[in-house]
């Protein structure tokens, strides 16, 4: 089956990391960076190393160990049970970033929005990727030519993965504003998505096609317990 999908898109800095972690507090969506995910490897490790040395040189990391990350990562989700793929949204930071990729997880994910958090200054994220730099010591992040190298090969390759997606799906965000309404504008696009009619046991989704006969059942459900009570309480 196709994992339902939003991706979320931007420069480094544009805040996709902030954002990600925040949707991913809200029941069946589930946040992926691919960049955290290589970030937490052990360094002596097969992928490990293999993205100290792109990284250290603002590169992005290879589409073959990215997709073999990512595939890890979402099988590792669904075994310990963080992940339902018929209840669940996967929130994807920084896969797919090329075409290739695109082409390659075409038939992995359903791509149901896709939100591109977009700084027209470029100086503003040089100084947010500084910033970010000595707070979390980000070996990315540490040198300004390396940002800049960064900047450049967002540039010329993951926007052309925009073009691989109808207009339609592409939602345009200003990411220089306050996090708190770049939030808002997110919410105000996901909550206009049609979800998957399918409870987990904590949040119930409806489509339009159920939401009648769901809601019926479950009004239903909670009334019989009152009406077993109003029925034993007469009797006696």
């Amino acid at each position: 089956m196709k994992y339902r999908a939003i991706l979320l898109f931007g420069p480094p800095g544009a805040g996709k990391g902030t954002q990600g972690k925040i949707l991913g507090q809200i029941p069946n969506f589930i946040h992926f960076s691919s960049g955290d995910a290589f970030r937490s490897l052990r360094v002596d490790s097969p992928l490990g190393r293999v993205f100290v040395e792109y990284a250290s040189k603002g590169q992005l990391v290879p589409d073959e160990p990215t997709i073999e990350l990512w595939s890890q990562s979402v099988q590792g989700l669904i075994a310990n049970g963080r992940f339902n793929p018929d209840a669940d949204t996967l929130v994807l930071d920084g896969i797919p970033r090329n075409p290739r990729q695109v082409e390659i997880m075409e038939d992995l994910i359903e791509v149901k929005a896709i939100l591109d958090l977009f700084c027209p200054v470029l100086d503003k994220l040089v100084i947010r990727l500084q910033r970010r730099a000595l707070k979390e010591n980000r070996l990315d992040d540490a040198n300004v030519e390396v940002i800049r190298t960064r900047l450049e090969t967002y540039k010329r390759e993951t926007r052309a993965v925009l073009e691989c997606y109808p207009d339609t799906l592409i939602h345009l965000i200003d990411s220089t504003q306050e996090p708190m309404l770049v939030l808002l504008d997110i919410l105000k696009i996901l909550a206009r998505l049609r979800k998957p009619a399918i409870s987990d046991g904590a949040t119930t989704f409806y489509s339009k096609s159920s939401a009648g006969s769901v809601l019926s059942r479950e009004l239903a459900a909670s009334a019989s317990p009152m009406s077993e009570l109003h029925s034993g309480t007469s009797a006696d």
